[in-house]
């Protein structure tokens, strides 16, 4: 017989947890990489689907874990450049999950939503379905949540460095001009996340410790958390966890 622990003292040492956190401490933007859906299904011995599916269902769970603690920006990677060349039924089954999560954040009214990522990569459907949703929720005045769909660090890279040289060209500089005056703020104004402050804190489930090119540039001082969990695993203790590490870092900036 297997031993579990008590689902009282699991609560418990919730409520332990979060009394322990600073409010101050809280970070006010976090990176989420929400990995392991295909081997959380794998060893349930499901299809893929249901894993994909079980993520999908946890990240709505985590927002509202990010509401209630203060979190003001979710940064979501659901759908990297890499994972579009997977078996197409396993994309297509992915793809399908990714709009009725779009659909369910729509009718929550309370998050505001932004399209991260390369939206051309997106079949037509799934990219307008984003980019309307984006436009429903802008006004609403609650967590923003930045949904990374077809989304590559290196590709937004060179998508802002594009962008940044065609509006030089539009104001009539020169290559020259624009090398002589280039800075990493020009660069950082045309990131899908302009205008937004970088991540006080990048989490990663499943065990892994890399960023798979995960906000490469705007993550350069942010904080990591590696948590051994499968996404749809991931508890709020783990959470919480999470939050009391990162309030206990000394934040140096590079210095």
């Amino acid at each position: 017989m297997t031993w579990k622990f008590p689902e009282f003292l699991y609560s418990y040492y919730e409520r332990r947890l979060q009394r322990s956190l600073s409010p101050e401490r809280i970070p006010h933007h976090i990176g989420v990489m929400v990995d392991g859906n295909r081997r959380w299904a794998r060893l349930a011995g499901a299809p893929t689907s249901h894993g994909h599916q079980a993520g999908a269902d946890k990240i709505h769970e985590f927002l509202g874990w990010c509401e209630e603690l203060g979190v003001d920006v979710v940064t979501l990677y659901m759908l990297s450049t890499d994972n579009m060349g997977r078996p197409p039924e396993e994309v297509e089954q992915l793809l399908d999950i990714i709009a009725n999560t779009l659909d369910r954040l729509g009718e929550s009214n309370r998050v505001r939503v932004q399209p991260v990522g390369a939206l051309d990569l997106l079949p037509d459907n799934l990219a307008g379905k984003l980019t309307a949703l984006a436009g429903q929720t802008e006004g609403i005045d609650g967590l923003h949540v930045n949904v990374a769909l077809g989304y590559g660090g290196r590709r937004e890279i060179v998508d802002a460095v594009k962008e940044l040289m065609l509006d030089s060209a539009e104001a009539g500089k020169s290559l020259e001009e624009l090398a002589g005056e280039l800075t990493d703020q020009h660069i950082s104004a045309f990131l899908y996340t302009r205008g937004q402050q970088d991540p006080d804190l990048v989490i990663r489930t499943s065990g892994e410790q890399r960023l798979s090119g995960f906000l490469m540039w705007q993550s350069a001082y942010s904080e990591f958390y590696f948590c051994e969990a499968l996404w749809p695993d991931f508890r709020r203790v783990d959470f919480l966890r999470a939050l009391r590490d990162y309030g206990r870092r000394q934040r140096r900036f590079g210095s």
